[in-house]
């Protein structure tokens, strides 16, 4: 029984391996990661809270207020007043600003008139005296000083690591100096710039905090560093920062998980009572999402100025200011959409540490995570082979309510954040593998070999095999065969002047026809790899004219590509060019691979060298090259002999030839053309380069656009000023593939 299973058991357990190291992070899946992402999303919306958290005001910098106060920013003496209304007629224990007050104001017009008594006005005392007199009511940034020094207010400012990060403003005085995390492996967020607030205000602030969320991967922001590093000092968030003057400068301290490794979290020491909030391996929190948008009450700024908020809705509150307004860029993406306010994200946080519900991945989560998968990929991979289909579906079923349910249950109720995203995509693929093996590999029947070339092989010849399928197998023989390589010109230059969109309708376009030629000429398609197309004749069907059918499709492969000029035109893409090589000899022709993914292929010396020839055919300025044993077995088409070749890692030379068409179409001028080539080929082997010269003037005169004979005008030019020497064999020797 154990040998029955012992394929299907290997697979298996290489699967369970695959999401084992993922877990273990040896080897992120990026994938898994997004759809972990994906469901960490789905349970915070279902979690959502439909009530408002009213200890918590925003006011709200919003359109209302721009319309009626003016563009921001505003002047300080506007701000000032704000300040003043939020603390002394509100009550507010404190006012953090999602805002950075980075530049002077110059809104009362003060510079100027400063710059005036320096310069025009400076003899003019009456005038000097005034200015002296109204100096301090015009200073709008000294009054503002002046309302900061006794109030309750945290600034904010944020850090950047853009390319040429800037650093503007001044920074507060760090929450830690570098020896307090010293020798700990904490990956904390570090960052080259900054845009902080002016140096008289930053002095006179209570606080100050960042205000940087941290988007992962797919851009939408879940997490918000309570910590952050520049240049080797540490800075706490706003959120953090405002939690901390809310509760009377109280001081923070990190809790480590033992003398040498990370941090878990955050102490704020409220006298005998500590608030806790939970880091993870980047001093990070989770947000903890109330819901949606308005989570919180909000007021507009202006209301504020005027008097005219509700008391009962402000007074006492925990204030923050920030913006909605979409022209002052504060809108984020989060699981709850697109267009979120950055500071309802620090409000969130705010919350969550006084309701003390913050959401975390413990240390040992990675711990829980490689069991589950280990224990339940286990007996999937033990059970599902065993089982019937139904039961299986029944099995694989169960293990998937296990772990969601369980994984939600933690989530719900210890506010324990872990990955699940690994595990169910384990088990559906574990439950696929199984159910894929049963229906491809134990039920051999006519039909599915009939399919399986089906893949590979033009329809009517699949019915040849279809009448007769024991003469058929996919295991690997010698055979005489005739193998094709094509591959567009320049293809890096043409993907890069479309988008994705457009890329995929072109090659879908041209694969489509060229796999059409193919097929009518009773080709074995083999494989598209990129742009590149591997075709082979003679098997599993066999055919004695198979160099034939390889030619003659190659030429009927360059006459439709000149076909889809006009349509590619008109779509404005950039008109197609082709190189194919092709070769004729003994390969090896089977069903290769591994056990996880096998091709019906071929494989051999000849194959390597049809490679090598469509590669060559750039180097001769030709659409179509193919080696002499090809050559040799066609007959009627009439060939141009392009030279013989030395590739890399082959000792023997070889000739190489390009078809030009049937000898019935082929004109007479091109036939003239062929014999002056001839000759002239002939004198560059004899190194008579005078006599080669001229009979390549004249050939280019004939053909000025063939690349081939320039290409051979450049050799004879080379060879006069370095001869070869009388050894030479007129071969030409490739070093590169």
């Amino acid at each position: 029984m154990l040998k029955k299973y012992a394929f299907r058991y290997i697979l298996g357990a290489a699967l369970v391996l695959v999401f084992l190291g993922h877990a273990s992070e040896l080897w992120p899946l990026p994938f898994v990661n997004f759809v972990d992402h994906y469901l960490y999303d789905v349970r915070m919306r279902l979690a959502a809270r439909s009530d408002v958290d009213t200890r918590i005001v925003i006011v709200d910098i919003d359109e209302k207020s721009l319309a009626e106060v003016g563009r921001w920013p505003w002047g300080r003496d506007k701000v000032g007043e704000l300040v003043s209304q939020l603390t002394d007629r509100y009550k507010a224990p404190v006012v953090g600003f999602d805002v950075v007050f980075a530049e002077p104001d110059r809104s009362s017009g003060l510079p100027v008139l400063e710059q005036l008594a320096k310069n025009q006005l400076r003899e003019n005392k009456e005038y000097l005296g005034e200015l002296k007199t109204l100096r301090s009511k015009l200073d709008y940034d000294a009054q503002f000083v002046d309302i900061l020094k006794s109030r309750p207010v945290v600034l904010g400012y944020y850090f950047s690591n853009q390319i040429s990060a800037r650093k503007t403003g001044v920074l507060p005085p760090p929450s830690f100096s570098p020896e307090t995390f010293a020798g700990r492996e904490i990956g904390f967020i570090e960052y080259d710039g900054f845009g902080s607030n002016l140096a008289m205000f930053q002095q006179v602030a209570t606080a100050s905090g960042h205000f940087n969320p941290v988007p992962d991967e797919d851009g939408i922001s879940r997490r918000v560093p309570m910590l952050a590093v520049h240049a080797g000092n540490y800075y706490e968030s706003l959120s953090l920062a405002t939690l901390r003057v809310l509760l009377n400068n109280a001081p923070i301290r990190p809790v480590f998980a033992d003398k040498t490794g990370g941090m878990e979290w955050l102490d704020i020491l409220d006298g005998k009572r500590v608030l806790q909030i939970p880091v993870d391996r980047q001093a990070s929190t989770l947000v903890p999402f109330r819901g949606g948008e308005r989570s919180f009450p909000y007021v507009s700024a202006v209301d504020v100025l005027r008097g005219d908020a509700p008391e009962r809705l402000l007074t006492g509150k925990i204030v923050l200011v920030g913006t909605t307004a979409p022209g002052l860029m504060d809108l984020r993406a989060t699981p709850f959409g697109p267009i979120y306010p950055g500071v309802e994200m620090h409000a969130n946080i705010v919350a969550g540490v006084l309701e003390g519900n913050l959401k975390y991945t413990p240390s040992y989560g990675e711990g829980v995570v490689f069991f589950v998968i280990l224990v339940v990929g286990g007996l999937l991979v033990f059970w599902l082979p065993r089982v019937s289909p139904v039961r299986a579906t029944l099995l694989a079923g169960g293990a998937l309510v296990v772990v969601a349910g369980g994984n939600v249950l933690l989530w719900r109720f210890g506010n324990l954040v872990l990955p699940l995203a690994g595990s169910l995509i384990m088990i559906l693929l574990l439950y696929g593998l199984d159910s894929a093996w049963g229906y491809f590999f134990e039920a051999r029947t006519k039909r599915q070999l009939t399919g399986l070339f089906g893949q590979y092989v033009p329809p009517e010849l699949v019915d040849e095999m279809a009448r007769d399928p024991e003469n058929y197998s996919m295991e690997g023989k010698k055979e005489n065969l005739t193998v094709l390589f094509s591959d567009v010109r320049s293809f890096t230059t043409i993907s890069e002047g479309l988008d994705s969109k457009e890329l995929t309708q072109l090659m879908n376009t041209y694969l489509g026809e060229m796999t059409q030629v193919i097929r009518q000429y009773r080709g074995t398609l083999d494989k598209y790899i990129g742009d590149a197309i591997m075709a082979f004749w003679g098997a599993p069907v066999q055919d004695a004219e198979h160099a034939r059918q390889a030619v003659l499709a190659a030429l009927a492969m360059q006459r439709a590509l000149r076909t889809l000029d006009a349509s590619f035109k008109a779509r404005s893409w950039p008109e197609l060019h082709i190189g194919i090589g092709i070769n004729t000899g003994s390969m090896t022709v089977g069903d290769m691979g591994s056990p996880v993914r096998q091709a019906y292929t071929v494989m051999g010396d000849a194959v390597n060298l049809g490679s090598r020839l469509e590669s060559l055919t750039k180097q001769y300025g030709v659409g179509i090259m193919v080696g002499e044993t090809t050559r040799a077995a066609v007959d009627e088409v009439v060939f141009r002999e392009l030279d013989r070749v030395r590739v890399k890692g082959k000792d023997k030379p070889v000739a190489v030839f390009e078809p030009v068409g049937l000898a019935s179409e082929v004109e007479p001028a091109k036939l003239e053309e062929l014999q002056l080539w001839n000759r002239a080929l002939d004198h560059y082997r004899s190194q008579h380069w005078d006599a080669a010269e001229a009979d390549l003037v004249k050939l280019i005169a004939r053909a000025p656009d063939c690349r081939l004979y320039v290409h051979y005008s450049e050799r004879v030019a080379y060879y006069r000023r370095q001869p070869p020497g009388e050894q030479w064999d007129g071969v030409t020797t490739f070093e590169t593939k």
